[in-house]
């Protein structure tokens, strides 16, 4: 295994950051990394690259202990952190040669650098100040730098917050074309994202694994369910909708924006309808949804902090 993680726990006074999570990534595999603001995505992923120590458990790196050969990990991993902290005032080669030289490289540097600016397409943009840079392209940089040493595990915290749709692109085809030979731990919120270039799904909620399977898996989990959207043009108590035969879940999404899980083989539209007209509360939206991992993802992190 390229990551290897077992019962690997934070704890920050009295807040369980990370709660004895366990998985593994292999070799030429791109892991979608998901859960809520909090839910402990970040904190797991500098354990692993050797940025914060572990209270409790134990995790592996190409078979090295993150706490005691903690040094050896981090030349095996590429770590792109969610703020992506860069030094503005260099030049994009004078940057990656800086970083060339905290990892030691020595031989072939000039070549390697050329070939992760070409590899990241930073070609053209080569020769400026980093801050001089779009986001788009200091991401690319960000890259460039996770990638110099070679390394065998990419690590990668919402390396596309922030970018427009054809940067989106660019670095998604980027990270699919990466993750053919290294293994790729992609931590994000865009669920189209996971769905188009993801080979599994780990997903967590408040410190603990919920779920670790393939994206088709886990969507088929709502199998025999249909999704049903409808916005009202005021809120109304959920007990009501839930009150209607076929309904098996109700999640607000926004406002008088509402979400329901139902029997596939039952429709039960009308009956929204008549709810709206005895309420006297007109309907703005009702339509189906696809299922999708962004419903398992609602079902599987909002049943958990409905539980708790």
């Amino acid at each position: 295994m390229a990551v290897k993680v077992d019962g690997l726990t934070k704890i920050y006074g009295e807040q369980r950051a990370v709660d004895a999570i366990t998985f593994a990534a292999e070799p030429g595999e791109v892991v979608g990394f998901l859960g809520p603001n909090g839910a402990g995505k970040s904190t797991t992923m500098k354990m692993l690259t050797g940025y914060v120590p572990p209270t409790d458990g134990k995790a592996t790196v190409c078979d090295f202990d993150i706490v005691t050969q903690s040094m050896d990990v981090r030349h095996k991993v590429g770590y792109l952190p969610e703020n992506n902290p860069l030094y503005l005032d260099l030049y994009v080669r004078e940057y990656l040669q800086f970083v060339a030289g905290i990892y030691g490289l020595k031989k072939g540097v000039r070549d390697r650098i050329e070939a992760m600016i070409e590899q990241t397409g930073l070609t053209r943009e080569s020769k400026k100040k980093i801050g001089q840079l779009s986001k788009g392209y200091r991401q690319r940089v960000g890259l460039a730098q996770a990638l110099l040493h070679d390394p065998e595990v990419l690590i990668l915290d919402e390396p596309t917050s922030g970018l427009d749709p054809n940067q989106l692109s660019d670095i998604r085809s980027l990270i699919q074309e990466i993750g053919k030979e290294k293994t790729v731990i992609l931590s994000t919120h865009i669920m189209q994202e996971v769905q188009a270039i993801c080979d599994r799904v780990i997903i967590i909620n408040r410190g603990q694994l919920v779920a670790d399977d393939t994206v088709g898996n886990l969507t088929s989990q709502l199998e025999g369910h249909g999704i049903i959207d409808v916005e009202f043009k005021q809120p109304v108590d959920t007990q009501h909708l839930a009150a209607i035969p076929g309904v098996q879940e109700v999640q607000t999404l926004v406002g008088a924006h509402y979400q329901l899980t139902v029997d596939a083989r039952s429709d039960i539209r009308e009956k929204v309808f008549a709810l709206a007209v005895e309420q006297n509360n007109p309907i703005l939206t009702l339509q189906r949804s696809s299922r999708d991992l962004e419903s398992v993802f609602r079902s599987l992190t909002q049943k958990q902090e409905g539980e708790a």
